[in-house]
Order: C-alpha cells, then structure tokens, then sequence
C-alpha cells in the first residue's frame, strides 16, 4: 500500500498520523501548534486601533479590515498546506485523509496545492484534534481507502 497519511486539524492544532495497512491503528508521526491562534484579540494585536477623521471634528475608531483570530487561523492553514507540499514532494505520502474543525477545513482546502487537493480521499469535518488516538481511527473509514 502507498503511504497514507492522516491531517487531524483546528485553527491551532495539527496532528498528523500515518497506518500501515488499511485496517491498521494509527500511528502519530507530528504534532504541530500555532499559539497566536489561541491568543485573545487583544494580545495579537499590539496596539489600539488609530483614530480617522470624520466629518467636522468628529473622529471614528479605525477598524481592522480582517478578524486577527482569522488571520490568524488562515496564517495556520497556509502553514499546513506548505507542510504537506514538502512531504508530499519528498515522496512522504502518495493519498491524504483531512479530518478539521468545520471552518477551518474550508481555509484549508483553498490553501493546498492543485497537486495535494488531487491525493486527498477523504473529508470530515468535525473537531477532535485533542482526542485519543484509538477515538480519532474510530471516525475513520474502517478499510482505508487505497489511492
């Protein structure tokens, strides 16, 4: 069987496994963090906002375009999906399962490459990157599939 790996993912956390044949336990290869996701708002950005000029002397807050917990999240998936380009062009893995918090698989799938999208075999998404090992095989196909 090709390598197969398993992307177990939130906004801050990223697990990943691999399984020797396609009934076999998982076997966790990386364990991959991003704090800045876990921070408050307050703690990522590093100032208050600035002020704009309104009309007359009235001054409005200046917003940030962007969440900074979003961004945050998106800086994390571009990570990943550069992570799993280099693995799979050192021949790492020839299929891909994604198991991701709902959101965050969608920033995920618009940050693989054309290349990684084609191995992926498998989609869930559901939350359960602090699970046990044994609890996240059991959301698992029970026969992988083989590319």
């Amino acid at each position: 069987m090709n390598p197969t790996w398993i992307l177990v993912a939130d906004n801050a956390r990223a697990r990943v496994f691999t399984v020797a044949t396609p009934a076999a336990p998982l076997e966790e290869l990386d364990a991959l963090s991003h704090a800045e996701s876990r921070l408050h708002d307050r703690d990522i950005t590093t100032d208050l906002p600035g002020k704009i000029k309104g009309e007359g002397h009235v001054g409005h807050a200046f917003e940030q375009p962007t969440d900074p917990k979003e961004h945050e999240a998106d800086c994390f998936a571009h990570y990943l999906a550069q992570y799993l380009e280099i693995a799979h062009n050192a021949n790492k893995f020839k299929q891909l399962l994604i198991i991701a918090e709902p959101s965050f698989l969608g920033l995920l799938r618009k940050s693989l490459s054309e290349q990684v999208k084609k191995l992926v075999c498998f989609e869930l998404d559901k939350n359960i990157t602090t699970h046990s090992t044994d609890d996240i095989r059991q959301h698992l196909p029970t026969y992988l599939p083989e590319h």
